[in-house]
């Protein structure tokens, strides 16, 4: 089995507008969502074996958040330029070349991208919010084989879920 985790930057701020687009940081309601969603995969046990992230400012600074409360090594989260930008193709082939060793991978990244990938992995998603996650799990021993494999799971999560959803807990 593998385990994709989708996780859309928490909300960033738009208040510089001269700030280059990747150096964007973090609202203070991102800063309060990242760690609100972080805890809710803490209590469901779903520590990746490897954390991606776009480079910018406000995609790596919600990995970091995630890591920290995930117990995962800050110094471990792999920043990776084709996770900025990209088109759902480019983001497949980040993924179809994951190592088959890791059964569960967190990718941080970016609207409208996230949302689309989500989209085409299951229909059961049309939009990812700032800061939702989504977990989609395939059964399926190679990232490259995920096209092809069975969608055993999917669950989409974000911090203005309500409460008694499915996820929310």
């Amino acid at each position: 089995m593998k385990t994709l985790l989708l996780i859309r930057h928490a909300k960033s701020s738009r208040d510089d507008i001269a700030l280059p687009d990747k150096d964007r940081p973090l609202d203070e309601r991102g800063k309060r969502d990242a760690p609100k969603m972080a805890e809710r995969l803490a209590k469901r046990d779903l520590k990746p074996d490897l954390i991606l992230s776009s480079p910018a400012r406000r995609a790596l600074t919600t990995a970091q958040i995630f890591a920290r409360k995930l117990d995962y090594e800050r110094k471990d989260i792999v920043v990776d330029v084709r996770l900025y930008a990209a088109a759902v193709d480019d983001l497949l082939e980040v993924i179809y070349g994951l190592q088959d060793k890791l059964e569960r991978v967190a990718l941080f990244g970016h609207n409208p991208e996230l949302s689309a990938l989500a989209h085409r992995l299951s229909s059961e998603i049309a939009d990812m919010p700032t800061c939702a996650v989504a977990e989609f799990t395939f059964n399926a021993k190679a990232w490259s084989n995920i096209g092809k494999a069975t969608l055993e799971k999917v669950t989409l999560d974000y911090p203005k879920k309500p409460v008694g959803s499915p996820w929310h807990q």
